[in-house]
């Protein structure tokens, strides 16, 4: 059988271990049968990607650190030499100090906040940007989000500040996109045990412990979860959709707490 993303070609910005997001977008991507590249940053993030990359047959693994304007610029150049055009985008790519990731929210530091938003909101628009020169027919972008970007939770503080100016930025983008064929969405996740999350925000296990006792459905979430509602935004099961943001967190989202 055919699969919903047969020949479908997909770059994937954030993968950082077996644990990310990201990663579990990848491994369903390519059950349904997408050509698939990936983005590293650094030589020990190198290390992890390309051992996952080629466990995917992956066609691309470039460098690009998304706050340097140079490799961005070389990073797509690769995409448009190796496939000549792209299918979907996904940015999987958030970044906080650690500090500013505890104590009050009031307390960040003017550089801790331009860096939370530099990497967490703004390289989408960037990579939306470069992206869409590769779509003349459409396409389609998703990214991550988080629940903090609505609510107040606890410890999350610049981060949720950075989340919700992505959740605008995808509303901007698939409006300015959209006249192109480009769709822009997000997916709001619960909280999953990447590798930022349980070494980034304070007491990420009581959050855990806390999505599963009170969702709706009494889980957590899995890579896989989200995996499946991006490959959905994705495929042409979910051409009309565009500027959402899809909650995958057992329903959380709809408690009044």
């Amino acid at each position: 059988m055919a699969g919903l993303m047969d020949g479908k070609k997909v770059m994937v910005f954030g993968v950082a271990n077996e644990r990310s997001i990201a990663w579990g977008i990848s491994k369903v991507m390519h059950e349904q049968g997408a050509r698939l590249g990936f983005n590293f940053a650094g030589e020990t993030l190198e290390k992890r990607v390309r051992p996952l990359a080629e466990s995917v047959d992956a066609e691309l693994v470039v460098p690009c650190d998304v706050t340097d304007d140079d490799q961005v610029t070389e990073a797509f150049g690769r995409i448009r030499e190796t496939w000549g055009g792209l299918d979907v985008l996904v940015h999987s790519l958030a970044f906080a100090r650690r500090e500013e990731l505890m104590g009050r929210f009031s307390d960040t530091s003017r550089e801790g906040f331009l860096k939370a938003m530099e990497v967490s909101t703004y390289s989408l628009v960037h990579l939306s940007r470069e992206a869409a020169q590769l779509m003349p027919d459409g396409g389609s972008i998703v990214t991550m989000t988080y629940y903090g970007s609505e609510k107040v939770v606890e410890n999350y503080n610049v981060m949720g500040v950075a989340k919700a100016g992505l959740e605008a930025a995808v509303r901007y983008l698939a409006a300015d996109l959209g006249p192109q064929g480009i769709r822009v969405n997000a997916v709001s996740a619960g909280p999953i045990k990447t590798l930022a999350a349980a070494g980034g925000v304070k007491n990420f296990r009581g959050l855990l412990t806390l999505f599963e006792e009170k969702a709706p459905l009494r889980r957590n979430v899995t890579q896989e979860d989200a995996g499946h509602v991006a490959l959905f935004l994705c495929s042409h099961m979910g051409a009309g959709v565009t500027g959402e943001v899809l909650h995958v967190d057992s329903g959380f989202n709809i408690l009044g707490h």
